[in-house]
Parts: C-alpha cells; sequence; structure tokens
C-alpha cells in the first residue's frame, strides 16, 4: 500500500551515521497503518493556497480540487481560479498501487498538456515549497522505519498530538531529494502530523504540519496544513474552506482533457 507524502516516514539515528538502515518491527507497522487510513471515494474542496516569503509578502490562489479512490489508484486534480497569473492551469496526479504516479500539467499559456516528466521531480510545484517529489507517494517498502519514542507535538496552531515518533530513510538513494525524514504520527487519528524532511548533508530543510484534523462524515480530514522551507524561509499554505465527500463525480474530471476545457 502507499502512503501520502503528507504523507511521509523515518529510521534510526545510529543507523544514519553508521551509513546503513535496518527495519524495526513497531515502525513499520505504524507507518504501515498511517498508510492505510480510510478515505473517501469521492471528494471535492474549495481550497486557499497561500505562498508567503520570509518578509511576510503573502500571494492567494483559490483552487478546486477533486480526488477519487478506484480501481487501487487514487486521482487527484487541481484546477486553479486564479489569481490571473494560474488561473486556468490544471493538474492531473494519478497515484499508481503499484509503480510511480503518473503526473500531468496544463498551462494555458501552451494551451496544452504535457506530462510532467520523473527527471523535474524537484523542481518547484506551481512556485509553492512542494516539489514534484514531494506530491508522490511511495510504498511503505520503500523505506527503513525504526520507533524513536512517544512524544506530545504542538504545531503552530497550538494543537497539542500525542504521537509515535519515527525516521525514515529511504532504501533506494539515488534520486531521491532527502536523506532522511523524522515523522510525528498523531495516535488518535494514525495521521502524520508533523514531519522534517533533511537534506543529502543531514540539514534540516523543510517542516510539514497538519494546523488542523477535522471528522468530516466520519473520515479525518487535515482542513489545514503548512510547508515551510527552513532554509530560505518561504511557506506554503493549503487551508480547505469548504468539502464535499462520497458524491460521485464524472470520469471526465480525471482526464487529460478535463485539464484542457475544465469541463
Amino acid at each position: 500500500m502507499k502512503r501520502t507524502t503528507k504523507m511521509t516516514v523515518l529510521v534510526a539515528a545510529l543507523a544514519a551515521l553508521n551509513g546503513f538502515a535496518f527495519a524495526d518491527e513497531k515502525g513499520n507497522q505504524i507507518m504501515q497503518t498511517a498508510a492505510d487510513f480510510k478515505k473517501p471515494a469521492f471528494s471535492r474542496s474549495q481550497v486557499i493556497m497561500t505562498l508567503e516569503d520570509k518578509n511576510g509578502s503573502k500571494e492567494d490562489r483559490q483552487i478546486l480540487e477533486y480526488g477519487k479512490e478506484a480501481g487501487g489508484k487514487t486521482y487527484v486534480v487541481m484546477d486553479f481560479k486564479g489569481p490571473a497569473n494560474v488561473k486556468d492551469t490544471r493538474f492531473l496526479q494519478i497515484t499508481n498501487d503499484n509503480g510511480p504516479d503518473d503526473k500531468f500539467i496544463y498551462l494555458p499559456s501552451l494551451k496544452a498538456v504535457r506530462r510532467v516528466n520523473s527527471s523535474e521531480g524537484s523542481k518547484s510545484f506551481m512556485g509553492s515549497d512542494a516539489t514534484y517529489d514531494d506530491l508522490s507517494t511511495r510504498e511503505v517498502s520503500e523505506d527503513e522505519h525504526q520507533y524513536l519514542r512517544d512524544e506530545k507535538k504542538t504545531v503552530e496552531s497550538g494543537v497539542t498530538y500525542d504521537c509515535y515518533v519515527v525516521k525514515e530513510i529511504p532504501i533506494e538513494k539515488k534520486g531521491t531529494q532527502y536523506n532522511y525524514r523524522l515523522v510525528w504520527v498523531d495516535k488518535e487519528t494514525m495521521y502524520p502530523i508533523h514531519t522534517e524532511m533533511y537534506d543529502k548533508n543531514d540539514k534540516l530543510v523543510k517542516v510539514l504540519e497538519v494546523l488542523k484534523i477535522q471528522k468530516i462524515d466520519g473520515y479525518d480530514m487535515p482542513m489545514e496544513n503548512k510547508l515551510k522551507n527552513v532554509q530560505t524561509g518561504h511557506s506554503t499554505t493549503l487551508k480547505i474552506l469548504k468539502v464535499e465527500v462520497d458524491k460521485p463525480l464524472p470520469d471526465r474530471v480525471f482526464t487529460q482533457n478535463f485539464l484542457t476545457t475544465g469541463k
């Protein structure tokens, strides 16, 4: 099973120091449970993406986001509605249960849909702090995990979670942006609410926090999250203003044709 990047995991400090990683039964079990969290068959959300630089200058973007779970795949479409510099840009990601994700983007200036190649994984997605690789999902088996400790974690919004702390190191380092991740998994929802991402020099580069989780029709939904690049001071916040779940959406929404037409 895959998990979201949101959605991230971890491994042991000793293993990192010695240049190798090892599996931990409790760590693996925690991250597998996090990967198997319950998701709606369909979702439709109104989202505000806020980009903020180190000086406090902000830009808000309005997005309609559509989701579908079907046939062992996860489909996500992001339809940018404003401001004018991003309006009508559309993005489709198809998460395959086995194999890499498929990503497509429609840029109005080009009037064409193009596939996002794996070589572009380290590039910023729409000027945000997330790269295309950050949007991708990973198989739990792609990483070595080690349970480190239990710990209470207070996120930026002031909410305190009782968590498991797990460390993750990719088994295959080639092509990965991060040397390892540390993840705080909320014991109640089994959702990763705080993730620290460390670069190839073991320097902290990004922090992803879930600022609010809300129960919507039986689903634990991350209503607001913030990704901050601690090295640049720039951050990206995603806040869900409204969400509908399990109301069927037409198959055409999750196609390249929809990216072109918006219909």
